[in-house]
C-alpha cells in the first residue's frame, strides 16, 4: 500500500516535496514512480527511480526542475519539484511494482501498486 502526500498551493516559481510512503516489507525489490494527471487530460509519467536508486528518469517535461530520491530503510520515495509552473498543476501520484522491467518504466499500466494522489496546484 501506497500513501502519497505533500502536495499544496503555490506560486509559480516555488517548491514543493512530495513523499511516497509504502507500507510492507522489500520495498528495495520495487521500481518507484510518480506520474501525475491534470483535469482533462491522460495520467502522465513524470519520474521513475530504479530499485537501489542508481538510476532515475524523467519526463522532458520536468528534467532539470525536478529530483526522484529514494530511502528504502524508510520505504519512502520523494519528489523534489523546484521552479513549478502552472502547467505542473495535476494530481500527483506514486506508483511502484516488482516486477516491471525498466525499459517499461514510463508506463503507467506496468505498475500495480498506486498511492491515493496528491494535489499540486501552481498559480501564475
Amino acid at each position: 500500500q501506497l500513501q502519497a502526500c505533500g502536495g499544496g498551493l503555490v506560486q509559480a516559481g516555488g517548491s514543493l516535496r512530495l513523499f511516497c510512503a509504502a507500507s510492507g516489507r522489500s520495498f528495495s525489490n520495487y521500481v518507484a514512480g510518480w506520474f501525475r494527471q491534470a483535469p482533462g487530460k491522460e495520467r502522465e509519467f513524470v519520474a521513475v527511480i530504479s530499485r537501489n536508486g542508481g538510476s532515475t528518469a524523467y519526463a522532458d517535461s520536468v528534467k532539470g526542475r525536478f529530483t526522484i530520491s529514494r530511502v528504502n530503510a524508510k520505504s519512502t520515495v520523494f519528489l523534489q519539484m523546484n521552479t513549478l509552473k502552472p502547467e505542473d498543476t495535476a494530481v500527483y501520484y506514486c506508483a511502484a511494482d516488482a516486477r516491471i522491467i525498466w525499459s517499461s518504466r514510463t508506463l503507467a499500466a506496468r505498475y500495480d501498486h498506486w498511492g491515493q494522489g496528491t494535489q499540486v496546484t501552481v498559480s501564475s
